[in-house]
C-alpha cells in the first residue's frame, strides 16, 4: 500500500529570497529547478547519495566561473558531473558560508545579473521556430498589398522560396 508522502523542497529559503520574482519549480534529475520566468537559475539537491553534490547548483557559464569564484570562494564544479568544470556550479550545503552564498546569489538574481541563469535549449529552439514562422506571414501580408494577381503569383512563389530557406536555418 503507498503512502501519501509529501516530498520536502530542499533549502526552502531560496524560495523566499526570491519570492518577489515569483520563481516556480519543476522538479529535475531528483532534485528542483528553480525558474525566473523562462530561465533556469537553480537546482536544489539533497540526497543521501553523492552527498558532496548536496546544495544550490547555479545555472551559469564557463565565462563567469572566475568571476563567481572570487564572489563565491566555495564554489566549484559539480563532481557527479565528472572530471574537469561544467556549465553548472554548486554551492555546497557543507560549506562553512553556504546560507550567506546562497542569499547574495540570490540577490544576484532579484538584480537580473546575466551570471547567473540560463534559458533552457528546448525553450530556445521553440522561440526560433515561433520565429521563423511568423517572419514569412508579415513578408507575405507586406507583398500582397495593391497587387495584381500575376504579381501575387509571382510573390507566392518568393514566399514558398523564403520559406524553404527559413527551415534550412532552422534545421542547422
Amino acid at each position: 500500500m503507498a503512502k501519501n508522502v509529501k516530498k520536502v523542497i530542499p533549502f526552502e529559503f531560496v524560495l523566499e529570497e526570491l519570492f518577489e520574482v515569483s520563481p516556480y519549480i519543476k522538479p529535475m534529475f531528483g532534485a528542483y529547478a528553480v525558474y525566473v520566468k523562462e530561465k533556469i537559475v537553480f537546482i536544489l539537491r539533497e540526497k543521501p547519495e553523492h552527498r558532496e553534490d548536496n546544495g544550490v547548483w547555479l545555472a551559469t557559464t564557463f565565462e563567469h566561473h572566475l568571476e563567481l569564484q572570487n564572489i563565491f570562494p566555495n564554489m566549484r564544479s559539480i563532481k557527479i558531473f565528472g572530471p574537469g568544470p561544467s556549465g553548472w556550479q554548486i554551492l555546497p550545503s557543507e560549506a562553512i558560508d553556504f546560507e550567506e552564498s546562497v542569499i547574495r546569489v540570490c540577490q544576484m538574481v532579484l538584480n537580473k545579473d546575466p551570471k547567473i541563469g540560463k534559458i533552457p535549449k528546448s525553450k530556445l529552439t521553440s522561440k526560433k521556430k515561433k520565429i521563423a514562422k511568423i517572419e514569412p506571414a508579415i513578408q507575405k501580408k507586406k507583398l500582397m498589398k495593391k497587387n495584381t494577381p500575376v504579381q501575387k503569383k509571382k510573390i507566392a512563389k518568393k514566399i514558398k522560396s523564403i520559406k524553404k530557406n527559413h527551415s534550412k536555418k532552422i534545421e542547422v
